[in-house]
């Protein structure tokens, strides 16, 4: 059986941890890895480079719809260059709809700041356990900056938790997780 994303708690040592104060919305998916040797990034971009096509046709019926009240576009959530290593990547690089904050190998911080509101993930890689065992876990967290922030947040909050274990689970299995 392929591991599958559950929720968690924000892992205590990770950056994410100073962000929360005051969040309109997180929370964390966290999931078990079999491989330990890529960097926080390389199981993002994973992730990201094996998004389910309805996250994507979400992701287009989104950027179709907020057009009418002034908010970005952000495209696909899989729109990444793939031959781009994670090694290649540095902080403002954009990482698919996120901008790369700060990256080390046991945490990627990644974000997207807009009027209404600003997000920003943490791909954190756990140290093992002494079984050996390890996971990874994504933290995204919300500040809304208005109104606007709000009722985006109405359709997107129960969207998301959806959304978020669905790419989480590409780490492990790629294209035939769901």
């Amino acid at each position: 059986m392929k591991p599958r994303a559950i929720l968690s708690d924000v892992p205590p040592k990770s950056a994410i941890n100073t962000r929360l104060a005051g969040a309109f919305f997180y929370d964390c998916y966290v999931i078990s890895i079999p491989d330990t040797t890529p960097a926080a990034l390389d199981y993002f971009l994973t992730a990201l480079a094996n998004t389910p096509p309805w996250v994507n046709s979400l992701m287009a019926l989104r950027n179709k719809i907020v057009r009418f009240v002034g908010l970005k576009d952000l495209g696909g959530l899989g729109d990444l260059n793939t031959s781009k290593p994670a090694s290649a990547y540095a902080p403002r690089d954009r990482v698919g709809i996120f901008t790369l904050i700060s990256n080390s190998p046991n945490e990627a911080l990644l974000g997207d700041h807009d009027k209404h509101l600003n997000v920003v993930l943490s791909i954190y890689k756990h140290p093992p356990e002494q079984n050996g065992a390890q996971s990874i876990s994504v933290t995204t967290v919300v500040h809304i900056h208005n109104l606007l922030g709000r009722i985006y947040m109405l359709p997107v909050t129960p969207l998301h938790k959806l959304i978020a274990p669905a790419v989480l689970n590409r780490i492990v299995g790629g294209q035939n997780a769901v």
